[in-house]
């Protein structure tokens, strides 16, 4: 009779389907030995299955809140602008403070400097500036900032980029 070579206290979340297979032979004529290495099969597949459905459950909530925040960028858009016009004032002042801590808190983070290094991975050039005494391309002026959720660009910070002398 063939014993499979792992016991089944032996199973736990991280053992493999393939690991459990391998531990027991095809061959197996002791019936309760044969159960119990369907038992530890089972029990793999299980545990990697709930591990692949939290993982999902984690994602589908990362894509949700970053299709609601993408959704407010384009009021938050208007909230600077009218700050920066000195139109923010009294409540609608702390309704806009309280929106903004509210996405900071989520985890939105606004993005994008003038001198900031150009990315094209990070930033949209929209114009391009007369070269200057600068050593790499940068942004020398953000026409509309971006926004990051999670190392996830939501959208690229919108620049004017200006490229060093003879580039």
């Amino acid at each position: 009779m063939s014993e499979p070579t792992t016991a089944p206290e032996d199973i736990n979340a991280e053992t493999s389907v393939e690991e459990v297979e391998a531990a027991a032979p095809d061959q197996i004529t002791d019936p309760v030995a044969a159960l119990t290495a369907d038992l530890q099969r089972l029990q793999a597949e299980y545990a990697n299955y709930r591990k692949r459905v939290e993982r999902d459950r984690a994602v589908a909530h990362e894509n949700a809140v970053a299709a609601v925040l993408s959704e407010l960028l384009a009021l938050l858009d208007d909230l600077d602008r009218a700050e920066a016009h000195g139109e923010l004032t009294g409540g609608f002042k702390a309704v806009a403070e309280q929106l903004n801590s509210i996405t900071s808190r989520i985890g939105l983070e606004k993005y994008g400097s003038a001198g900031d290094a150009f990315d094209p991975q990070i930033h949209e050039a929209l114009m391009h500036d007369e070269p200057s005494d600068v050593a790499v391309a940068t942004a020398v002026k953000i026409l509309q900032s971006g926004y990051k959720y999670k190392e996830r660009v939501l959208r690229p910070a919108r620049v004017s980029v200006t490229e060093p002398q003879g580039a």
